[in-house]
């Protein structure tokens, strides 16, 4: 089987390093891939925001399936073009992104569905907003309707930074994804990442993490795309995955289908853990990054079989098994990230950092001249490890980076410490989430 996968991130990176596993692959392609990627698959300089030569290609190299990474071209409706053509596509249609394409739609959503999630209005006006912000009190969250890559979300921990956050969005600083925002309740408890796969009617889970947003150590500094992530999250329990499943999930692709908007693809539900029980904090409708690097780690099944499974319809007679380790990445970033990056500096020591044992080194920014690696984006590398325990896990990676010669590059020293401080209590015993298994809903 040919395979196209489109994205250039470290996400994209662990997708095609997992797929290049499968014993039914017979080519894999990635459009347009980093210097990392062409170590697995063959890099290609394809347009994927122009989806006739996206289909053009598929055609003319006999591609059977499109595997769309990032979130961008689905919200754009690649997807849609692709099965137009006659060429099947992974993820989910145009309709089906507004999960991930409004924050507003999602909690209008969950509002008529009775699906757990904070209080919220939407807005289009500042004053409106501030007045609610004024009603409501801090802290409390100002989020951007549309997709900001990550950074279009404020905490704030007083009415005078919502006040600010809310001027910011409005005065343009996200583009047309802050023309409207919503403003919602802030969620106290501890955020997971919950993953799953559906065909639009059958949801089969995957795996839990937990990621590390704000760009220092302690979660401070500004919001990021990512800074780390491991996998299981400790605190999704098997019971807490079940009442995911069924107060979150399933009502979610219930409902989706009931309004005309089957979701089809991967399901990335951000969770807030609080003493209610889970909240839904929003959507994702792919694998998340640095996440995915985690579960591709963790993956014991071909990824490619349970891919075609949610294409095709039959995720019910589908089953994934996991690897008991958990899975740690750290993100190595370049200077200046979540800000302007600083490019072009030369990346060494990759093949020591690659020789610990338990590490994978996934490239996201990064391209290549001759032998040579360069820094090429924000968020650069996820070096991925695992172990018998996320403190061996954190360790292995932290060895890694440690091999890494890169003066223009950073990253944050605790990924991974909510569970590594779990470890320590209970003498390196952490609970685990649900391994897979199918659910028909």
């Amino acid at each position: 089987m040919n395979v196209l996968v489109i994205g250039s991130g470290g996400r994209e990176h662990a997708l095609c390093w997992k797929l290049a596993a499968s014993p039914v692959l017979t080519r894999l392609i990635c459009a347009p891939g980093n210097g990392g990627i062409a170590d697995d698959a063959e890099c290609v300089a394809l347009d994927v925001a122009d989806h006739a030569a996206v289909v053009a290609f598929c055609r003319g190299e006999g591609v059977d399936l499109v595997v769309v990474g990032p979130e961008a071209p689905l919200v754009a409706g690649l997807v849609d073009d692709l099965e137009a053509a006659g060429i099947r596509a992974f993820g989910p249609s145009r309709a089906a992104s507004e999960l991930e394409a409004s924050k507003g739609f999602t909690k209008d959503l969950c509002r008529r569905h009775g699906i757990p999630t904070g209080d919220y209005e939407r807005f289009t006006d500042a004053a409106a907003a501030k007045a609610y912000v004024a009603a409501k009190g801090a802290p409390i969250v100002v989020k951007a309707d549309g997709l900001a890559a990550g950074k279009g979300v404020t905490v704030a921990r007083s009415v005078e930074a919502a006040n600010a956050a809310i001027d910011e969005a409005f005065g343009g600083r996200f583009g047309a994804a802050g023309a409207e925002i919503v403003v919602e309740e802030y969620l106290e408890g501890e955020e997971a990442s919950f993953f799953v796969l559906t065909d639009g009617r059958n949801v089969l889970p995957l795996a839990t993490a937990q990621d590390h947003k704000p760009v220092g150590d302690g979660d401070t500094g500004p919001n990021t795309g990512g800074m780390g992530a491991y996998s299981p999250a400790p605190v999704m329990t098997q019971a807490m995955c079940e009442r995911a499943m069924r107060e979150i999930i399933e009502p979610t692709v219930h409902g989706m289908a009931e309004e005309g908007r089957p979701f089809r693809g991967v399901l990335y539900a951000g969770l807030m853990i609080t003493a209610q029980g889970p909240k839904l904090i929003e959507y994702n409708i792919r694998f998340g990054d640095p996440e995915c690097q985690v579960l591709m780690a963790r993956m014991k099944s071909d990824l490619l079989l349970a891919i075609l499974a949610a294409v095709d319809g039959v995720l019910d007679k589908f089953d994934l098994r996991w690897i008991d380790d958990p899975a740690l990445v750290v993100v190595m970033a370049a200077n200046g990230y979540p800000g302007d990056p600083k490019k072009g500096g030369e990346i060494r020591g990759l093949a020591d950092a690659w020789a610990v044992d338990g590490v994978t080194v996934f490239h996201a920014g990064t391209k290549r001249e001759g032998d040579r690696f360069l820094a090429n984006g924000g968020r650069v590398l996820g070096i991925t490890a695992t172990g018998p325990t996320v403190t061996e896990a954190q360790a292995r990676a932290y060895r890694a980076v440690d091999l890494i010669d890169w003066p223009d590059g950073f990253c944050r020293r605790d990924i991974g410490w909510r569970a590594v401080e779990r470890e320590a209590r209970t003498g390196g015993v952490s609970e685990q989430t649900t391994r897979g298994g199918g659910a028909a809903t």
